[in-house]
């Protein structure tokens, strides 16, 4: 099978944190360092980049940061986190990744992109918040937070942790960006975290045709990952995490791994409860709407394996339309 011609890869929290989930500045340089080495054997396979990746860690920091300080300094709204650890992760991407490149003797550079990704005001996750973050904190020191509009629950003995909104993405705003600076011939890091929510309310009589403004909220970065491919006309989507397959009957005697298989046939397995919904069910979904939308193939497996997921259906979960 011939290399692909344009590449979107997700990466996933292990690329950008420690063996041990440690977040220091160094172990996420470290880590960082070692996704850009596989990274750049793609880049040299002859396929056409464009990377995004997860930032829960890096914007869990963040988070405890705001509470720290929270009686000196106004917290900063979850958007604002997304797009500073969008910013940072780039930046890092770029250094050990340009280094990666090099060393392999090619000419492709990396751009970084600061990218947000439009939901809808409407979408009922805003209702209903529920996906957890940050750490958890006692009752006390929630509701201070509660006091300036946050979203906190009682997780029992561990504490109260505080919840955002999920919407699902729609389309990413910064999309002809990207596209340009691919087609320019750098590897793009883009789409960070799921991308910089953004609602649009250009709507009404006397309202600008385009009035994009953040809100606090978190996507689901393969989610993203699947529309951006779709956008981006690419031929594989890669999903980097941390098993080298997508696994069936999990944690019992008949559990096996996925290899090669059809649409049809994983939604047949999502519809029968196979996948957890907070590990490997965004990712079986993710790939499903890529393939389902038109995307040729998508790919599930470590990041060791993705040069050869990439120019092979060997390893990794590989999903096709047929």
């Amino acid at each position: 099978m011939a290399a692909s011609r344009r590449v979107v890869i997700a990466l996933g929290g292990n690329a950008m944190t420690g063996p041990d989930g440690s977040a220091t500045p160094g172990a996420q340089r470290q880590a960082i360092a070692e996704a850009s080495a596989h990274i750049a054997d793609v880049v040299a396979s002859g396929a056409e980049v464009v990377l995004t990746h997860g930032n829960g860690p890096q914007v869990g920091n963040l988070l405890v940061k705001n509470e720290l300080a929270a009686h000196v300094v106004p917290p900063v709204p979850l958007d604002w986190c997304v797009a500073q650890t969008q910013a940072t992760i780039a930046f890092t991407l770029a250094d050990e990744l340009d280094a990666a490149l090099a060393a392999h003797g090619l000419p492709q550079r990396t751009a970084g992109l600061v990218t947000r990704t439009l939901v809808d005001a409407r979408d009922p996750g805003f209702a209903e918040p529920s996906k957890p973050v940050g750490r958890f904190v006692p009752r006390e020191e929630a509701e201070r937070f509660i006091a300036l509009g946050q979203y906190w629950e009682d997780r029992g003995e561990r504490g109260w942790r505080r919840v955002v909104a999920s919407p699902e993405p729609l389309s990413v705003v910064d999309r002809p960006a990207i596209s340009t600076l691919a087609a320019a011939g750098y590897v793009v890091v883009c789409a960070g975290g799921g991308g910089i929510p953004v609602v649009d309310d250009g709507h009404g009589a006397n309202a600008p045709r385009h009035a994009l403004r953040g809100v606090e909220a978190v996507i689901d970065k393969d989610l993203t990952a699947a529309i951006l491919a779709r956008d981006l006309d690419a031929d594989t989507l890669v999903i980097a995490t941390d098993v080298p397959n997508v696994m069936v009957d999990f944690g019992t005697p008949q559990c096996r791994p996925l290899g090669r298989v059809t649409a049809a046939e994983l939604r047949q397995h999502a519809a029968a409860g196979q996948f957890a919904r907070g590990s490997m069910g965004p990712k079986v979904e993710a790939a499903l709407r890529f393939v389902e939308s038109g995307g040729r193939r998508a790919v599930v497996t470590t990041l060791e394996h993705i040069a050869d997921a990439v120019s092979g259906d060997d390893v990794g979960t590989v999903l096709t339309a047929q």
